[in-house]
Order: C-alpha cells, then structure tokens, then sequence
C-alpha cells in the first residue's frame, strides 16, 4: 500500500516527525482501552447492577398494588424501603420532569436510564444529578411516585477515574520523552547547523556530543571539514605559487621586449599580456569564494557600489530594482567578484547590462540580464564547468576568457550555501543570471 499522498501533510523536521511516533501509539492505546473499559467492562456491570435495582424497585411497586391511600401504600412499602436503603414520596402530577438530568462526563448514567425504561416500563423519567443520589419516578395507581437511592447501587463509583487516571500519566509519560528526546536530538541539531554553516562558506565551532552514532557522525564531518579546508588551502597556496613563479619571467620577456622596436615588440607583448591576464584568472579561480570572512552585509548598498564602480569603468550597467530591508552573512570580496565577473560577460556578449536584487526573509537574488545571444537552455549547465568555452552562444570572438567566469560565480553561490541559475531574460532578451543564497 503506498503512501505517497500522506508525503505533503507529514511534518519535515525530524522533531515533529519523532513526536508523532511518540504521541500516536500513545493515543490509540488510549483510545482503544477507554472504548473496551467501556464497552465491555462499565456497560456490563451497569447493566448488571441497573437490573438488580430494577427488580427492587418492582418489588416495591408490587407492594404498594391494592393500597386505598398514599399513606397505606407508602407504610406497606416501608419495611422493603429501609431494607433497600431507599425513600419514597408521592408527587403531585405537575412535579414530575418529563427528561431527567444527568452530570455530562457521566459515561454510565445512558445505560442506566435506557436499561430502567427497558425493564420497567411505568418510570417515566430518571435523574442523576449527582453522585449522591438518583432519583426514579414511576406512575402508579396512586399517582407519581419519587424514589430516591444511592447512585452506586446503579454504576460503579466515580468510573471516570480510570480514563482520567490514564490521560493524567500519558501526558506525564509523554512530558518526559519530549524532555528526553530533546536532548537526544539537540546534537544532531548541532551537527546539521555546523554542516549547513560550513556549506555557505562559514566554519563554526563544533564538538560532537550525544549517542554513540551521532558521535560517529559528528567526528566524520570534523575530519571532512579539515581534508576540504586542507585541500582548498593547499590548491590557492599551489597556485599563488605559480602565479608568483611565473610573474618573473613574465616582467624580465616585458623588459626585454621593450628594447625592440615597436613595430616587432607589439604582437609579442600581447601576447605577455595575454599570458598575465590569464594568470591572474587562473589565480582569481583557485581563490574562489574562500577570500575574506563572512559578514553581516546589507546587499543593496553593496550592489550600488558594485554597479556605480561599473559606471565608472565605462560599463552600461543599469540598477532596475534593488530591495533590501536587512543585513545578510556574506563574503563582500567574493560576492563583488561574482558581480563583476557577470556583468564583464554581461557587457561583453551584450550592449548593455541590468541588474537588480531583491531580499525575502529566506532568500537574497541578485539578477543580471543583458541583451546578448543568451545561451541555449541545452548548453547551460555546461556553461558553468571551469574551463567550458561556448563559442557559438556567447560570441567567444569578442574575447579571449578561458572559460572560468560562470564558474566563478557559480563556485561563489555554493560557498554561500546558494546556487547560480541561468535563463532568458524577458526584459532585454539576453541571458538572465541569478545568484540564489538562502538566508
């Protein structure tokens, strides 16, 4: 049998969901020894008891038959009345209620009434107002006649005290697993905000605590952490080696090409230009995201800044919409790198480039369209791999990248526990690029 269809109505977090397994055997045990206590053991009982009353109470009607007044009638059934341990009087036609009364958390005071009415057919109504006294009223030869007796000749006393027994302690019970199920998932808790934390970029304090597995769990995501953070260290160390290694060489070419003439010079020293430009890419690259430390940031006015240096570079760059109504962490370093790395491609591919961003209390976008070729929606998640070149959809002509720009962005987006999205810009036409961060 699938359940499929209960997915979107089940809780997600993993508290609720333990919660659910505590409290619903709870409350069908409940449930299903209230309804047996009931059916089987309190109707049985009642109904038991009710027609041993019922026949002391045919007994006494019996006695008073053939009487000529009430008072005879009331002094023949007075020895059976003292031995019963009950009272009774006549009423007056109009003292008599048509419905009896009853306490509403009464579970036995239906059977009784309908069991009386079953085997008696003379009463006409039956009150049990408390647990005190009930009150039978029958229609005899004479008139109505009251009797008044102890309610737990009908019932067992008070049969309330075991539901109210049961719920008492399974809320006591329950109390006490939500305490301890708590603590137990207050470390895997921790564990998933440490992870959560190391994915947008960011590395918190941790130390594993709790179950033997969950230890387990927390000591493999503190070793993972340092290999990563090992490895990226090692990577931008290695490049920035290469970098700097081969910047040398580089300026003594720079310094012997300048001794040519310029007519023989020129070509070569594009060429070094070009070599150093790459350079400074590939160094751009290996740093990725990991340059700087997280902040509070409001988004907007880093945007502007973004955007008017833009401008003064001599960019057509356009600030359509910018709302931010806070601050969010991020790495401003790497956050403008991915920016202008984006409207580079914008402005390059393109005319021009329009950017806006807009802040919910779950995500910050920042979009830049432009209105270039775009890229085919095929070729999109190739467009993001380092070192992809996608000459037919950006124009590569225009420009001699080595393909890490997107990747750039791309890797930033990660860093900050977000993603990069490329579409078609419905306002210019153009490529569309968000940069999705969860807050």
């Amino acid at each position: 049998m699938s359940f499929h269809w209960f997915k979107p109505y089940a809780p997600r977090s993993l508290y609720a969901r333990a919660a659910i397994i505590l409290i619903l055997p709870m409350v069908v045990v409940l449930l299903v020894v209230a309804v047996a206590f009931m059916q089987r053991h309190l109707e049985d009982v009642t109904s038991q008891m009710t027609r041993t009353v019922s026949r002391e109470i045919s007994l006494i009607s019996d006695q008073m038959k053939g009487a000529d007044s009430r008072q005879e009638a009331l002094a023949r059934a007075e020895p059976a009345l003292s031995a019963l341990q009950m009272q009774a009087r006549f009423l007056n036609p109009g003292e008599v209620p048509s419905v009896g009364s009853r306490r509403w958390y009464d579970f036995t005071a239906p059977i009784v009434v309908d069991k009386l009415h079953q085997l008696l057919p003379a009463v006409t109504a039956v009150s049990i107002p408390n647990s005190r006294r009930t009150l039978v009223f029958l229609e005899t030869e004479l008139g109505p006649l009251e009797l008044a007796f102890d309610p737990r000749r009908l019932s067992p006393a008070a049969p309330h005290q075991l539901i109210v027994t049961m719920v008492f302690f399974a809320v006591l019970m329950t109390s006490i697993s939500f305490l301890y199920m708590r603590n137990q998932l207050r470390p895997i808790t921790r564990l998933a905000d440490a992870a959560q934390a190391f994915g947008r970029g960011r590395s918190v304090p941790y130390a594993p605590s709790g179950a033997i597995e969950v230890r387990a769990a927390g000591n493999a995501f503190l070793d993972m952490r340092a290999r990563i953070e090992r490895q990226i260290e090692q990577r931008t160390m290695m490049l920035s080696g290469v970098s700097h290694d081969l910047r040398t060489p580089l300026t003594r070419l720079k310094l012997g090409l300048s001794m040519l003439p310029d007519e023989d010079a020129a070509p070569m020293l594009k060429d070094v230009d070009e070599m150093q430009r790459l350079l400074d890419t590939f160094l751009e690259f290996s740093r990725g995201a990991s340059e700087g430390t997280p902040e509070a940031v409001d988004p907007g006015t880093l945007l502007r800044q973004i955007v008017e240096d833009a401008r003064r570079a001599g960019r057509s760059v356009e600030l359509s919409e910018c709302q931010s109504n806070g601050k969010v962490m991020l790495r401003p370093v790497a956050i403008r790198r991915a920016v202008e790395n984006l409207i580079g491609n914008a402005v390059l591919y393109g005319t021009c480039a329009e950017v806006s961003m807009s802040l919910t209390p779950k995500t910050l976008r920042i979009r830049v369209e432009d209105d270039g070729p775009g890229i085919p929606p095929e070729q999109r998640l190739e467009a993001v791999k380092p070192f992809a070149r996608l000459d037919p959809a950006r124009n590569q002509n225009r420009g001699s990248g080595v393909g890490l720009g997107l990747a750039i962005v791309a890797d930033v987006a990660r860093a900050h526990g977000g993603v990069l999205r490329l579409g078609q810009s419905e306002r210019l036409g153009g490529l569309c690029a968000d940069i999705v961060i969860s807050r």
